[in-house]
């Protein structure tokens, strides 16, 4: 074999191999909450585009996170969704593993629906009962130490709330959801009571006595405890309250209630943001990647009429919308700084 003939049929296995690692069919991963939008763009884009169905997979936000982060491999997803930012210890995680060129997008807010069956009546609830209901340790009626926690019903905690068991299921350490829930409901508070001392407005551990029952990753299972189990609530994302309106209700938080245009408007008590984050090294070697992504950035998916708002996604200012667009259309890169600020956005 000559040089040349050597050559070309080493430059011959060479693209063998990328063509052969390449794939043509995108793989998502993460938050339950951001995983109804996702899969209904993962439908349209198989009808517009012709190309697979990518596969989404509802892990939980940071179930989803450990698997995008894991490395730059084309066995690893290439988009995770994410019920809340991405964490200083996650990007660290991605970098370290050579995931360092990453673009998040806001696909739009939402809120954390405290729901029962719809067969109780309306009910107001404080993010402080919530607390006291789901608190490993309360403080003790002197307000002085801290105590296991002995509520069981309702009235227990406030002679105004009705006599009834408390049970709450609701969203496991994965998720995200879990995140915000503790961040925004028991962290917050917990600054109420000053027998928590130093833990006071960090406070967020949840009883574990069967109270508090973790119900997995798939939010329509819990909807369908609540049908079941009447006397109970149940945690999650309010496009899944907004499905199953036939079913369930949301208790109002502090009084207000759980509606679109109180969570775009920032009233009701626990709104947050929804993202998804793509892994631009896969771009060129994954077919559709750059498509998928700007369907999803689209205003007729993700703006103030798209076609997400009709199954239960809150839409962003199409003020916010087109910087937004702007940023994931340059694949503009996640920074450590952005990280920090909680922000897509350079």
């Amino acid at each position: 074999m000559t040089i040349k003939t050597c050559a070309v049929a080493l430059l011959s296995v060479a693209a063998l191999s990328v063509t052969a690692s390449a794939r043509d069919q995108i793989k998502i991963v993460g938050s339950s909450t951001v995983y109804p939008f996702t899969s209904y763009v993962a439908e349209e884009f198989k009808a517009v585009t012709g190309n697979k169905t990518p596969v989404v997979e509802s892990t939980g936000t940071g179930g989803g996170m450990k698997l995008f982060c894991a490395g730059a491999g084309l066995d690893t997803p290439d988009f995770t969704n994410a019920s809340r930012p991405i964490k200083a210890e996650e990007f660290e995680t991605c970098v370290k593993n050579g995931v360092t060129d990453i673009t998040g997008m806001m696909v739009g807010f939402d809120g954390i629906a405290v729901a029962q069956s719809k067969t109780n009546g309306e009910i107001v609830l404080s993010k402080e009962q919530l607390f006291l209901a789901l608190a490993e340790e309360v403080p003790s009626k002197d307000g002085k130490s801290l105590i296991k926690n002995p509520y069981k019903t309702w009235n227990e905690i406030d002679a105004k709330l009705p006599n009834r068991k408390i049970t709450v299921y609701g969203p496991p350490t994965t998720s995200g959801t879990r995140d915000s829930f503790d961040e925004m409901v028991m962290e917050t508070a917990s600054k109420k009571f000053d027998a928590y001392g130093d833990k006071k407005g960090k406070y967020k551990a949840i009883r574990q006595d069967g109270i508090f029952v973790p119900a997995g990753e798939n939010d329509n299972l819990i909807v369908q405890k609540l049908t079941k189990d009447t006397a109970a609530f149940g945690i999650f994302g309010y496009s899944f309250l907004e499905e199953n309106g036939d079913k369930v209700n949301g208790a109002n938080i502090d009084g207000i209630a759980c509606t679109s245009e109180n969570i775009s408007s920032g009233k009701y008590p626990i709104s947050r943001s929804l993202f998804i984050y793509a892994k631009n090294a896969h771009r060129a070697e994954v077919k559709g990647m750059d498509e998928f992504f700007k369907l999803y950035v689209d205003d007729k998916m993700v703006g103030q009429k798209g076609v997400l708002k009709t199954i239960g996604l809150v839409p962003m200012t199409s003020e916010d919308l087109k910087k937004v667009q702007t940023a994931v259309l340059a694949k503009t890169k996640l920074t450590e700084e952005m990280v920090k600020k909680h922000t897509i956005l350079p």
